[in-house]
C-alpha cells in the first residue's frame, strides 16, 4: 500500500488559493455527480432557483448573478427552454434581450431537485461540523461578496 501524501496539506496551510480550487473541485464534481441523478444539471438547477425567488430577468442578469459564462449561460437556458422549464420572451423594457420566466412545469422540477438537496449538502461537507459549516459559509460570502 503507497505512504499516504502528507505535503498536500503543508501546502494548502502555506496556499489557501491552491486549497480552496482543490477544495471547489471536488465540491462542483460531486455536485455535478448529484445532479445527473436528478436529470438536472447544476446550472439548471441554479436558473429555476433564483427565477423562482426573484421572478423574470435576462439571460445576462442570470449569468452575472449566478456567475455563469454567458455563452454557457446560453446553453443552460436552451436545455431548460427545451424541457418546458423557462420560458424565454422579449424584454418590454429592452428588446435586444429575453427575459427568462420560470415555468409551472419548472417550479414543480425545481420543487423536486430541492427535496434532495439537504442530504447532498449533508454529504459533501460531512468533514465539518454545523459550526464549520457555518463560518465557511460566511467565509465565502466574503470572499464571493469583494
Amino acid at each position: 500500500m503507497p505512504p499516504r501524501p502528507t505535503y498536500f496539506p503543508t501546502l494548502a496551510a502555506e496556499r489557501p488559493d491552491i486549497a480552496l480550487c482543490r477544495a471547489s473541485a471536488a465540491v462542483a464534481k460531486a455536485a455535478e455527480t448529484h445532479a445527473a441523478t436528478q436529470g438536472l444539471g447544476v446550472g439548471q438547477h441554479l436558473v429555476l432557483k433564483m427565477l423562482a425567488e426573484v421572478g423574470a430577468c435576462s439571460q445576462q442578469a442570470l449569468a452575472e448573478e449566478l456567475r455563469i459564462d454567458r455563452s454557457v449561460m446560453v446553453s443552460v437556458c436552451d436545455d431548460l427552454e427545451r424541457a418546458n422549464y423557462v420560458a424565454r420572451e422579449r424584454n418590454p423594457a429592452d428588446r435586444r434581450s429575453y427575459a427568462v420566466t420560470i415555468t409551472d412545469a419548472g417550479r414543480k422540477r425545481l420543487r423536486a431537485a430541492e427535496k434532495t438537496t439537504p442530504a447532498f449538502i449533508d454529504d459533501a461537507f460531512a468533514a465539518l461540523t454545523p459550526t464549520e459549516r457555518e463560518q465557511l459559509t460566511t467565509l465565502l460570502g466574503k470572499l464571493l461578496a469583494g
